[in-house]
């Protein structure tokens, strides 16, 4: 997607939603949802803290071990959500919708790297700790929303292990399993169609790199700050269109790209996980794990 010279400001694409204003908006979404059923979606989170010790069954468990810790220990900070039709239509007028949680510098804990990245990408830490949405309420709606549970949306993310950990801690309000079948298989219930553009990307020639890499060699445009959830899903739904596209002539064949997420279970032949603030991170040694940061 690109913006010509008269086409409206970011904002008119993406809503900022903080706790007064989630429950319209939540309404909202349960009405376009219907129409609009793919979801690309991008959270933003406290980046990595902890690496599990220990023996580890395989590199992949190694990775999901280290999702898992994370995940427990930090909460939340954005999560963005962008709706668009089969065609990869938008939704009029507001496209977006960016939910900004309850997160404190004070009580909280971070890798302070992330927070100085989301901080300059222009991420208001004092709105968050005043005004952030109840992460335990936002599930409740998020239940009732038709987003989830829900076999006819479809889901769109970028190297997303994380992003789909931190939602299901959400929505179950509990840790992750400790097992990463047993995660899969919760995943499938709440999540039932993913797809993972950067998994995508090994039956693409001449594809590589992070989003932002990727958007700009598929000559798509950012709309919207970096870093910030509601810009990374919007990037993420236009990316993902073109690439199908170019490289699929529209016609992703389920069997093969459905429900595998890049760094983890078959995925895990590919890389690691992705670390806090959406960047990238290496996969580290998995025979024996780092219990520092």
């Amino acid at each position: 997607m690109t913006m010509a010279s008269g086409d409206p400001p970011a904002v008119s694409y993406i809503r900022d939603i903080w706790c007064d204003t989630l429950d319209a908006e939540m309404a909202t979404i349960r009405e376009i949802v219907t129409t609009y059923p793919y979801v690309s979606m991008d959270t933003e989170f406290p980046g990595v803290v902890a690496r599990p010790i220990g023996t580890f069954k395989s590199s992949s468990d190694f990775h999901y071990q280290t999702l898992r810790c994370n995940v427990d220990l930090l909460k939340i900070i954005q999560l963005g959500l962008t709706f668009c039709n089969e065609d990869g239509e938008l939704a009029p007028g507001v496209c977006t919708y960016q939910f900004n949680f309850k997160f404190s510098l004070s009580d909280d804990i971070y890798a302070q790297d992330s927070i100085d990245l989301l901080t300059r990408s222009g991420i208001d830490f004092k709105r968050h700790e005043e005004l952030g949405i109840d992460v335990i309420y936002f599930a409740e709606l998020l239940i009732s929303s038709g987003i989830v549970l829900c076999d006819e949306v479809r889901w769109v993310s970028f190297h997303s292990g994380y992003d789909f950990g931190y939602l299901m801690k959400l929505l179950t309000c509990k840790p992750l399993p400790h097992e990463e079948d047993d995660f899969f298989s919760d995943l499938k219930l709440y999540f039932p169609q993913i797809y993972d553009i950067k998994y995508l990307m090994k039956s693409c020639e001449g594809l590589k790199g992070g989003l932002n890499k990727l958007a700009e060699d598929l000559e798509v445009e950012r709309i919207g700050p970096e870093h910030q959830a509601g810009s990374d899903s919007l990037l993420t739904q236009a990316t993902f269109f073109k690439m199908r596209s170019l490289f699929f002539e529209n016609d992703l064949d389920s069997s093969k790209h459905l429900n595998i997420l890049y760094g983890l279970g078959t995925g895990a032949n590919f890389s690691a996980g992705k670390g806090g603030g959406g960047a990238d991170r290496p996969p580290g040694v998995w025979e024996e794990g780092n219990p520092n940061p």
